[in-house]
């Protein structure tokens, strides 16, 4: 008899502990990341600037997944951040950055909501150091965005999963409310060619009201093993100015690396061009272009692991500028940073 209630005592503790598990598996998981600098301007083009220095962090991600059955899961993510215009002080805001559904059947996606575009998504995956900067055509300011609120269909092709598309119809406004009847039509389409290349084209086409319509083609080539990436992004955009006014037209790249140099310790490195100044310069964040001169942006430091998912990064970010129509070219912006990144 003690032997059997033994038994039934067991079986009970076992089942409890079971179905604690399949509760926890049903509430999902939370997760996220932040990022932020002690920077210093030690120069700029804007003399106000100059000196300038603190502490602030650029990016809080706080994330809730959840998986509703074996094809269908949901995600919740919000932002948050300090304000990078170096005037307003204002306490950091919650937005929300995802807010979608994901149907899988195979290796094929449907997902509707505020979710990432396929314009850098994979780009900014092999940079792999978005806490020290944004992709290019993410930094710069007016050629796209990484959310949208849409539909989008993604998925891996070939009986190996090597290539793989991802194609999305949304609003065309980032994860703010739609203001326009036009539609932004999104696609990429990529694939590994050996184990460690990867080439990827992309192109998109955003209808916008007043003759504003604008479209963009953009080419991805990447080298990736254990110890040491590189990349290389060449993207144009055309953009209508409005009526009676011609098209304007720009050409951007990008160029980055970076390598093992220890088990704990890495360096990384890019450079960004621009073929014509951007009049959205001046609304980057933290690192604000001149809109009067073309750029040329450079990055480059060290990433040490001081703990597990704790990155200390020391790096610094450098513009110069090459003025159009005879003027004078802008001073350089310099900004000496050291970036910590936390993960968990």
């Amino acid at each position: 008899m003690k032997k059997m209630l033994l038994a039934l005592a067991v079986m009970t503790i076992a089942g409890a502990g079971h179905n604690a598990d399949a509760a926890a598996a049903d509430a999902g998981k939370f997760s996220g990341y932040m990022f932020g600098d002690y920077y210093y301007v030690a120069g700029n083009h804007d003399p106000a600037l100059e000196d300038l220095n603190g502490f602030w962090f650029r990016r809080i991600y706080f994330t809730y997944d959840r998986k509703i059955d074996d094809n269908v899961a949901v995600r919740l993510r919000t932002e948050m951040a300090h304000p990078g215009d170096f005037a307003t002080k204002g306490k950091m805001t919650p937005v929300v950055k995802d807010a979608y559904v994901k149907w899988t059947h195979d290796r094929q996606q449907v997902v509707f909501g505020i979710s990432p575009r396929p314009t850098w998504e994979v780009i900014e995956k092999v940079w792999g150091y978005r806490s020290i900067e944004k992709t290019l055509l993410d930094l710069q300011k007016g050629y796209g965005s990484s959310r949208d609120f849409g539909l989008a269909v993604k998925g891996k092709l070939g009986a190996e999963g090597k290539a793989y598309y991802h194609t999305m119809v949304a609003n065309g406004n980032s994860n703010a409310s739609e203001t326009n009847t036009g539609k932004m039509v999104m696609g990429s389409l990529g694939a590994w060619v050996t184990d460690q290349v990867l080439i990827e084209a992309y192109a998109d086409y955003d209808r916008r009201p007043d003759d504003t319509s604008r479209y963009t083609l953009q080419g991805f080539a990447a080298y990736k093993t254990d110890k040491a990436r590189l990349g290389l992004q060449v993207a144009y955009q055309n953009r209508q100015m409005g009526p009676g006014t011609d098209d304007a037209n720009w050409t951007l790249w990008s160029v980055f690396g970076a390598a093992r140099l220890t088990e704990t310790t890495w360096a990384f490195a890019r450079a960004d061009g621009n073929s014509d100044p951007n009049p959205d310069g001046p609304k980057t964040s933290y690192l604000p272009f001149a809109a009067d001169a073309k750029p040329l942006f450079l990055v480059a430091g060290l990433d040490f692991t001081v703990a597990k998912n704790l990155h200390l990064m020391p790096n610094v970010e450098a513009v110069t500028y090459s003025a159009t129509g005879g003027g004078a070219d802008p001073d350089a912006d310099l900004v000496p940073r050291v970036t910590l990144f936390y993960k968990f």
